[in-house]
């Protein structure tokens, strides 16, 4: 197979799956390649436009995005397990510091509802159109 289609080395898959038998058709490799990057794309893409809401709603379709990426391309399989390797970590040192962990997830609470409130009380959102418009 081919590693010069524009699209990346493929990541690996089993030999007896549907993404390899895919692969083995020349009429169906590039297309579900296609697919596959759209799709991941889209994600992405969803995960952005969400940037403008408030809280954490961004990351996960980025991360579903950069998943469907890793299942095809490997450049995105080597982002996606480093990825993973520093969650892991952060994960590890979350449970092993769990008094600190929770310092500071609740003082990001406590930021989060400062500011909503400050937004709110103070019309932010309206003083920001008007000086926009």
């Amino acid at each position: 197979m081919s590693t010069d289609d524009g699209l990346g080395k493929p990541a690996e898959v089993p030999h007896d799956g549907l993404r390899a038998r895919l692969r083995r058709n020349p009429a169906t490799r590039q297309p579900y390649r296609i697919a596959v990057f759209v799709a991941g794309l889209l994600c992405v893409a969803a995960g952005i436009a969400l940037a403008a809401l408030p809280g954490p709603l961004t990351i996960p379709p980025v991360l579903l995005g950069l998943w469907i990426w890793s299942t095809e391309f490997a450049w995105a399989e080597r982002f996606f397990d480093s990825f993973k390797a520093k969650a892991q970590e952060a994960w590890e040192h979350a449970k092993a510091n769990p008094k600190t962990s929770a310092l500071v997830t609740g003082g990001g609470i406590v930021a989060a509802v400062v500011a909503f409130w400050a937004v709110a009380h103070f019309n932010l959102v309206d003083k920001a159109k008007d000086t926009v418009l």
